[in-house]
């Protein structure tokens, strides 16, 4: 049991917030190695700093899995699904 079991309404939900989280802190990775201001990943993903922000505050209510992949694609983080 982890974390999202404990507060996701339904398992499918804790999935979803499984993955989304650790497509988040993949890319607070990518961000950290690259050294970058939040200014500077703002610019270099086409996001505002404030998005930056909330995605590096682990504010997951506020992305989708879809955001988050498109703003992993454009740090050259590969997603994979595996079924």
């Amino acid at each position: 049991m982890s974390v999202w079991d404990d507060i996701a309404d339904t398992p499918r939900e804790a999935e979803n917030l499984r993955v989304r989280s650790e497509l988040m802190m993949a890319i607070e990775k990518k961000i950290n190695e690259r050294e970058w201001t939040q200014v500077q990943a703002a610019e270099a993903l086409g996001l505002t700093q404030p998005r930056v922000s909330d995605l590096l505050r682990g504010k997951i209510s506020k992305f989708s899995l879809d955001a988050l992949v498109d703003i992993a694609s454009g740090l050259d983080v590969h997603v994979k699904v595996c079924v």
